[in-house]
């Protein structure tokens, strides 16, 4: 991979527009010729429009061992920044259990040797004039800690060195939190995986001689903005916008945070679901749509439709490697209209809801949608803090339409030489508005791990939803963070 020039270009485009917005704050307070500048403004309008075209013409992905300087956010990634805090996060955690416990010392060593090579990760939010951007961090490595707190809290960067992830560990659990803004699901997985094998690798060294000492070879680190590169000119709105049915109750105390893994063999839910007919995630999503109907609404009807958000990863669909965000959401739906729905009739009615939501063009459609609205040449132009305060409603309105969200990580395969060390991987969200309750499916050599994280002190949720696997002729495996077990 070679430095491109499409970072050429932006640093021309930036120093442009700032040196132009520069200027306009100079003759505005001087209160200087209202005419002059009210041409400098034009020149700002029409200087973003063509280098930003310019820009984006050109190839936007770098190698690992290039100095990034700075990056912009990919398209997902602008509305993080803007809702994050103490009490929505917008943190994930992606963990790793070993078949030993974890020497902290070895931890830390491998995060120093690991980072350097991750740009998307070595690297501090910066707030713009008309958005946040990614800046190159250039400080120590955060320092790795034993876990003596609650998941998924809120990163405070000016304790963490500016660094907007942090590696914990517990026991035989390596923790790796990410807040939003850096990439998804698999962008973290991408580099938990690198830093569980170098950590391998110190504590083992015959297995520095047998694998090597060098990034694996099915690791990317391609960083270009699949959302840009696949865009194509669309207005059509594709999500949901009205409310929807919301699991309240009351709340565990301040600052706690619940839970819950119930871990299944595969090929045994593979049966249950080939006796449906469905997918895992289709059997997995009614799971949750089901329980939710009978322990909520206790399977009576409702105004409110039961709806799920489904993050869909989009990098199978466009051929993508990108370790930046690159997903959609979609949504399982189900509106119980009569009374005592069978699990089979809401199984059907949610399976349906996905399957004419995924597929390329619908996927393609959603994501456009919101691409147009960030290459929108007057919404560009407008102050950041304005952005801000349109998101936040955006956002508000969005998040209400969704009772919760469950989202697949996949299955995750690891390098041979590795397998021995390494007994299971696992997942799981932070609470956002409105939703309370959400759930994470993850897979690993057989074993398939669903779990839930809760700030309601109800776990009758998820009795529910492990009730009804167990109905089904499933045997599951329960562990907990302990929070429901006081």
């Amino acid at each position: 991979m070679h430095y491109p020039q499409f970072y050429d270009t932006i640093f021309l485009y930036i120093e442009t527009v700032e040196e132009i917005i520069r200027t306009i704050d100079m003759q505005k307070d001087s209160k200087k010729d209202k005419k002059q500048t009210k041409l400098l403004e034009k020149q700002l309008k029409k200087t973003e429009r063509r280098k930003y075209k310019e820009a984006l013409k050109k190839e936007h992905r770098y190698g690992a061992n290039e100095n990034i300087g700075w990056d912009k956010l990919d398209n997902t990634a602008h509305l993080f920044p803007v809702i994050a805090g103490e009490s929505m996060s917008n943190v994930y955690r992606i963990f790793v259990c070993l078949t030993e416990d974890v020497q902290e010392e070895y931890l830390q060593q491998a995060l120093d040797i690991v980072l350097p090579k991750f740009d998307g990760f070595n690297v501090r939010l910066i707030r713009g004039v008309f958005w946040y951007y990614f800046e190159e961090n250039g400080k120590p490595a955060p320092k790795v800690r034993e876990e003596n707190n609650y998941p998924c809290r809120y990163i405070n960067e000016n304790k963490n060195r500016s660094y907007l992830f942090r590696v914990t560990y517990y026991k035989n659990r390596i923790n790796l939190e990410v807040f939003h803004v850096l990439t998804d699901g698999m962008g973290g997985i991408n580099f938990l995986k690198e830093l569980t094998y170098q950590y391998l690798r110190l504590v083992h060294p015959a297995l520095k001689e047998k694998a090597g000492d060098s990034l694996s070879m099915d690791t990317s680190l391609n960083r270009e903005d699949s959302f840009l590169k696949n865009y194509k000119r669309s207005h059509a709105r594709g999500y949901k916008t009205q409310k929807a049915y919301l699991i309240k109750g009351e709340k565990l105390r301040k600052g706690e945070f619940g839970v819950i893994h119930g871990i299944v063999d595969v090929a045994d839910l593979k049966e249950v679901c080939r006796r449906y007919g469905v997918s895992i995630n289709d059997y997995l999503v009614a799971a949750f749509v089901w329980s939710t109907y009978t322990e909520c609404l206790a399977g009576m009807p409702s105004e409110k439709p039961i709806r799920v958000a489904v993050p869909v990863n989009l990098r199978p669909y466009f051929h993508s490697v990108t370790t930046k965000n690159f997903f959609v959401m979609v949504s399982a739906e189900f509106l119980p209209e009569k009374e005592n729905y069978t699990f089979e009739e809401v199984l059907k009615i949610t399976r349906e809801s996905l399957k004419n939501q995924i597929n390329k063009e619908h996927l393609e459609d959603l994501f456009s949608y919101n691409v147009s609205n960030e290459k929108n040449i007057v919404a560009r132009a407008v102050p950041l803090f304005l952005k801000n305060i349109a998101m936040r409603y955006v956002y508000t309105k969005a998040a209400l339409a969704n009772t919760t969200t469950v989202t697949n990580i996949g299955s995750i395969s690891v390098s041979d030489e590795y397998r021995p060390y390494i007994d299971m991987f696992g997942a799981f969200l932070a609470m956002s508005k409105g939703q309370y309750i959400k759930g994470t499916i993850c897979s690993y050599e057989g074993k398939l791990m669903f779990t839930f994280s809760s700030i309601l002190l109800d776990a009758s949720v998820q009795r529910g939803f492990f009730r009804r696997l167990s109905e089904d002729g499933l045997k599951v495996t329960i562990e907990s963070n302990g929070v429901y077990n006081e």
